[in-house]
């Protein structure tokens, strides 16, 4: 087995943690040794991410401090609830999977073979929101990155000991270590303090001058050397509900581009077309035309778009989506309330809906924000704009993401309402 950590950029990240939902009300540090003496002993290390812990062990080569990377990539794909990745880091493949905002799988592989036959066997869980892999295993839908570009924000979940223990022992041994270092920086003016000073009056007028001059460089050195550098304030927490896209009119620039993208083009079988937050995107099977005829065709019919050759027999098309009039919107709802009124909403159109109630945390370092939120995904045949009616009487409301599946001319959906 490799060790438990990937390297990206000179920096250490900890992989193959063993994750796991907190209940409500739990004290991460505490479900996590509780977690921890039931699994295995030996895992003496964790990380809190959202309502997660994920366990690991020094043993695996991960230390105190060292960032996740499971939580890392979440944060860098978070448009999608949901997705599928495997990226290639070194020599080895790491597979990271999230599901409604849950981490599934956490793993580090030394072989491709089994990488590619672990992705796989989760490619066939319906309703991904991406599939990231590498472009040489030409995986459906799958679309190539770079885990050096998603890895380059600062980490918000880094691993802590589990026993307080060690915690301890450490800081004492650094507060000696500590008291030692500044006893030796001022071991001169400690000097002068005990040992007996001679009086002005006894030495001459020129001595007295120099020696007073001596002491005031001196003390200026010291100052500088220990000057005390003030913290730069954090920036203030950007809550996510004051910079909503207008739900009307997200619903229409999505249906547009997507009517944008799924084009006819002559010996291509549209597949799949989706939005997510700032992209909007289609997936084309070749029938009987050329990669040349596409290419030719998309520069008429979709100008601007970005076309990507997954294989030879599949292409990925990308638009920008256009800026939408953003605004402060918050349900005044608490979130079981809210989450009573989804599902009232959706009985009162018969249709079927999934729904949850979860918490998403959001710090600067320095304070942190719990919001309840309620996830709902639905399939239907309404479009982006009959849909979003449903929510009419909502506030919060955000469609992170809609998908239309060619074959099955449905629409799936993902909402987000966020609670007071």
């Amino acid at each position: 087995m490799p060790a438990q950590i990937i390297t990206v950029d000179r920096k250490k990240y900890a992989v193959g943690l063993f994750w796991q939902p907190t209940g409500a009300g739990y004290v991460a540090r505490t479900y996590a040794r509780t977690l921890a003496r039931s699994i295995d002993k030996k895992l003496n290390l964790y990380t809190e991410y959202r309502s997660m812990v994920g366990l690991g062990a020094k043993r695996f080569g991960q230390r105190v401090g060292m960032p996740s990377a499971a939580a890392a990539v979440t944060d860098a794909l978070g448009e999608y609830s949901s997705f599928l990745a495997v990226f290639a880091v070194d020599k080895y493949f790491y597979l990271v999977a999230v599901r409604n905002a849950v981490i599934l799988e956490d793993k580090i592989f030394d072989s491709e073979e089994q990488a590619r036959a672990e992705y796989f066997k989760l490619s066939k869980i319906p309703d991904w929101g991406a599939l990231f892999a590498p472009s040489a295993w030409g995986m459906p839908r799958a679309v190539e990155r770079n885990i050096g570009d998603l890895l380059t924000r600062g980490a918000r979940a880094v691993m802590h000991p589990i026993s307080r223990v060690g915690a301890a022992i450490a800081s004492t041994v650094l507060l000696v270590l500590f008291v030692g270092i500044v006893m030796w920086f001022f071991r001169e003016p400690l000097q002068q303090m005990f040992s007996p000073k001679l009086e002005i009056s006894q030495v001459s007028p020129e001595i007295a001058i120099e020696y007073e001059r001596q002491i005031e460089e001196k003390n200026k050195e010291l100052d500088a050397e220990f000057q005390i550098q003030r913290p730069a304030q954090p920036e203030p927490i950007m809550l996510p509900y004051d910079y909503l896209p207008d739900p009307t009119q997200r619903a229409q620039v999505c249906y547009q581009a997507i009517a944008f993208l799924m084009q006819p083009v002559t010996g291509w079988n549209q597949v799949s077309a989706e939005c997510g937050e700032t992209h909007a995107s289609a997936v084309f099977n070749r029938d009987f035309g050329t990669l040349d005829g596409f290419y030719s065709i998309a520069t008429s019919l979709m100008p601007g778009s970005f076309v990507q050759q997954e294989s030879d027999n599949s292409l990925y098309v990308r638009a920008t989506l256009p800026a939408v009039q953003t605004r402060a919107s918050l349900d005044e709802r608490d979130v079981e309330t809210l989450m009573r009124a989804v599902l009232t909403a959706f009985q009162d159109a018969n249709m079927s809906v999934s729904a949850q109630m979860v918490t998403d945390t959001l710090t600067n370092g320095v304070d942190t924000v719990y919001l309840d939120i309620v996830e709902v995904a639905a399939e239907s045949k309404l479009n982006p704009m009959q849909f979003m009616k449903i929510f009419g009487e909502f506030g919060g409301v955000y469609m992170t993401r809609c998908a239309w599946d060619a074959s099955t001319r449905n629409w799936n959906y993902e909402v987000i309402i966020y609670a007071k």
